[in-house]
């Protein structure tokens, strides 16, 4: 299962024609198991002005299996990533991508994004990135 992150998912809302969005759209094309995290839905619905759109879209954000951390031991697995991130010399700049991170990470999902602070956190931890092949 693919876990689409917020800067995947709004390029290919905005139809950027990057790597990102065209990888995107071939997944959905072919029907591959895609999923969201439930912070994704906020932060990707946040930004919508027009209400006719907000409410298109949030429509087909429902129809993806969602995911959402496990309990108050989640939260801090996440900040015991952030920890572990700092001792080897990286800040991870938001606490958002530490807690999809753990999303990824509790569920064995792979997840697609297009911020570098999941490589980071990737190179440290046994969390999954899916390679865009565009």
């Amino acid at each position: 299962m693919i876990l689409i992150d917020t800067s995947a998912f709004i390029e290919f809302l905005n139809h950027t024609i990057s790597p990102f969005d065209k990888e995107l759209e071939h997944l959905i094309s072919n029907e591959e198991d895609l999923a969201l995290a439930d912070i994704t839905i906020t932060e990707i619905l946040q930004g919508i002005k027009d209400g006719k759109e907000f409410n298109e879209i949030k429509k087909s954000l429902m129809a993806f299996p969602i995911y959402s951390l496990k309990g108050v031991d989640s939260y801090i697995a996440a900040a015991e990533l952030y920890r572990k991130c700092r001792k080897n010399g990286f800040t991870i700049r938001s606490t958002i991508d530490l807690l999809i991170s753990q999303i990824a990470l509790e569920n064995n999902l792979i997840l697609l994004h297009n911020d570098i602070d999941f490589n980071t956190i990737a190179g440290i931890s046994g969390l999954k990135l899916y390679k865009v092949r565009f």
